[in-house]
């Protein structure tokens, strides 16, 4: 992308990015992703990688009641699965809303902005051909991601694709 840099530095657990750069940074079991999207480029970076299993007691933290019937129609054997896909859209999405300490996100990701607190505060819906979720604040039908989902080794890895039914970018200069 055209930009040297060393260590990411962070504003508490966000990183900061130069201005107008996107990018997400994500990590689980010794492996670390990143995207990136340089100036120029229109839509947020988001992304998430979880390759650990989701016990189906955690749904209640990602999770509201609205969503809960897609994750229990599975059954018990898929439930768990489904939970790490959603959680892990709704990770990349609220790293690619709120996730850029420079703003370079949609929003701040403050509680008095309009911000999600936590990931019940997204609203998840999967998509038809089961590649993905829709994913956007609650009461707020002017932001909508597609976030695309894949397997991956023994889990996820999920991406912000689409900002409101258009592409972030058709995937060049993406890291």
């Amino acid at each position: 992308m055209g930009l040297t840099c060393g260590d990411v530095p962070r504003a508490g657990r966000r990183p900061v990015f130069p201005p107008g750069y996107a990018a997400s940074i994500t990590h689980d079991a010794g492996l670390a992703v990143a995207v990136a999207r340089p100036p120029g480029h229109t839509g947020p970076a988001g992304c998430d990688l979880e390759l650990g299993r989701f016990p189906l007691e955690a749904a209640r933290l990602v999770l509201r009641e609205d969503e809960e019937a897609w994750l229990h129609d599975a059954g018990p054997a898929l439930a768990p699965a489904r939970l790490r896909a959603v959680f892990s859209a709704k990770e990349a999405a609220w790293k690619a809303l709120y996730g850029a300490a420079d703003g370079a996100g949609s929003g701040s990701g403050d509680a008095a902005e309009g911000g999600a607190r936590t990931l019940r505060d997204l609203y998840a819906v999967p998509e038809p051909d089961g590649g993905g979720f829709r994913v956007r604040r609650r009461g707020d039908d002017g932001v909508d991601l597609r976030v695309c989902v894949c397997p991956v080794a023994a889990g996820v890895f999920s991406w912000v694709r689409l900002v409101g039914g258009a592409a972030v970018d058709s995937g060049a200069g993406y890291v």
